[in-house]
């Protein structure tokens, strides 16, 4: 099994370490351009929400982030002590009205849920842990 482990801040500045650890992390473990992308985009969709609407202070906050491959299943564990907020209780967007005429917010969980095939979210403690699994099919 392959894993690391990083720290971000709550900074939108730590999205590049972000990109980087993921790269990194995907390269070594052979996964597909496709997928890394898919994951990546996850990712930066999460801690740029968890940035922007997470935290109800200036203080400095980390985030833990743990990415694991074991055989054809990437695990990545987000965890923040941000409030509490569970994305699989967002509502749907309504993706059929027009563009001009869509509320703003609620694509990026949606294109999460597209990418990613498992998202489970606990709090624990005074933490959101959010779990995403990926399975790697070929390609």
């Amino acid at each position: 099994m392959a894993q690391i482990q990083f720290e971000l801040r709550n900074r939108l500045a730590d999205l590049d370490v972000l990109c980087e650890q993921v790269a990194t992390f995907c390269e070594s473990c052979g996964i597909a351009k496709k997928q890394k992308f898919e994951i990546n985009l996850a990712l930066d969709e999460l801690f740029t929400n968890i940035i922007n609407h997470g935290f109800d202070d200036e203080a400095e906050h980390q985030i833990h982030v743990t990415c694991a491959k074991n055989d054809e299943i990437v695990k990545i564990t987000i965890r923040d002590d941000g409030v509490p907020f569970n994305p699989l209780q967002a509502p749907q967007p309504d993706l059929k009205c027009t563009f001009s005429d869509r509320e703003i917010g609620g694509l990026g969980i949606h294109l999460i849920k597209a990418y990613i095939d498992q998202i489970e979210y606990k709090r624990d403690a005074d933490a959101n842990v959010l779990t995403l699994t990926k399975i790697l099919k070929n390609g």
